[in-house]
């Protein structure tokens, strides 16, 4: 899908056909502009030579309902995203680059190497394929979330742009700011330009561990993006808009789950003197890409469940806001940290 050749197209039109086109996409979803029947048959001909809405993919569906789809691109690159069903509710989880240039150690994306930054309609398609999967079913999608392969704010304005596509009320997918969440594991630049963008989308913040020696280890651009940065940059963050950001924190068994650990993160959080941040925990799912690539590093395992317990309750008897996030899709690797196609 090119929405660029798309405005090409009805540059000779009433600009209602321009609107019209966008809401069938986006609004009605459909996959073949033969039925987009309030144009000519003419022009939808000539869009489905010139714009076809045909999305390249493969889907895996769990047994717990997580469903995962590998995107072919024009190019030929792979992505995966990622539905997540939770009861009621509907989360894309959506990817902005083809790899990742980060190569944290505990993610399979990051063995990929990086391709290249998604496109603007790249990252839509993603979401437009699972509301189109869902429309069958009479559901929707709910939320977005941009934790899918890659960093989003290493290609910061295709996804903001993709955003403004995503939440457009009247010629988009009508998805509300609020229900879109950018995760970024700390890029500062794009910290500071997401704090003034207009729309009230949410901020999340890749930690996964609560000192610089251990990020470090696990996540090389610790190196040039210390916590202690991160946080001045997360503070202005909150001062300006007055959202809450969530802090994300995979446990590693063993590595950065113990109790000092805890409460060390504890002591990060509280020094931002804020409620309006919290702690979501996260247990790990090691993929296959991941243990393949283990040998210098050691394999990773996840927390067993109550050392994630006792974590928790650690940071909450610190006042600290804790939610845990139950693991989805781990017969189709689907989890945090898995997206890597094979």
């Amino acid at each position: 899908m090119d929405l660029t050749q798309l405005e090409k197209i009805f540059l000779d039109k009433p600009p209602f056909y321009l609107k019209e086109a966008r809401r069938a996409v986006f609004g009605n979803l459909i996959d073949d502009w033969k039925q987009a029947t309030t144009m000519p048959s003419e022009l939808r001909g000539k869009l489905n030579k010139q714009c076809p809405l045909d999305i390249s993919a493969r889907i895996s569906v769990s047994k717990d309902g997580t469903a995962k789809t590998l995107i072919t691109l024009d190019d030929g690159l792979k992505i995966e995203s990622v539905l997540m069903r939770y009861s009621g509710r509907n989360t894309v989880c959506v990817s902005s680059q083809a790899g990742c240039p980060l190569g944290c150690l505990f993610c399979a994306t990051g063995k990929l190497g990086f391709k290249r930054n998604l496109t603007t309609e790249e990252i839509v398609e993603q979401v437009l394929f699972f509301a189109r999967f869902l429309k069958k079913e009479n559901q929707r999608v709910n939320n977005i979330v941009f934790m899918g392969m890659g960093e989003p704010f290493l290609n910061y304005d295709n996804v903001m742009a993709a955003i403004k596509i995503l939440n457009d009320q009247k010629q988009g997918m009508a998805i509300g700011a609020r229900h879109i969440s950018v995760s970024t594991i700390g890029i500062i630049e794009g910290i500071e330009k997401f704090i003034d963008e207009p729309l009230q989308v949410n901020l999340a913040i890749s930690l996964h561990a609560p000192n610089n020696k251990l990020r470090s280890q696990i996540v090389p651009a610790n190196k040039k993006y210390p916590i202690e940065k991160i946080l001045v940059c997360v503070k202005k963050y909150i001062s300006k808009t007055g959202r809450k950001v969530m802090f994300e924190y995979i446990m590693i068994k063993e590595m950065n789950d113990s109790p000092t650990q805890a409460r060390q993160l504890a002591s990060l959080i509280k020094s931002l003197k804020t409620k309006l941040c919290m702690v979501n925990l996260i247990s790990y799912n090691p993929s296959l890409a991941v243990r393949e690539s283990r040998q210098a590093t050691g394999i990773f395992e996840p927390s067993p469940q109550e050392t994630i317990k006792n974590f928790k309750n650690i940071l909450q008897k610190q006042g600290i806001e804790t939610t845990q996030r139950f693991r989805f899709g781990q017969d189709i690797e689907g989890a945090c940290g898995q997206l890597a196609a094979k």
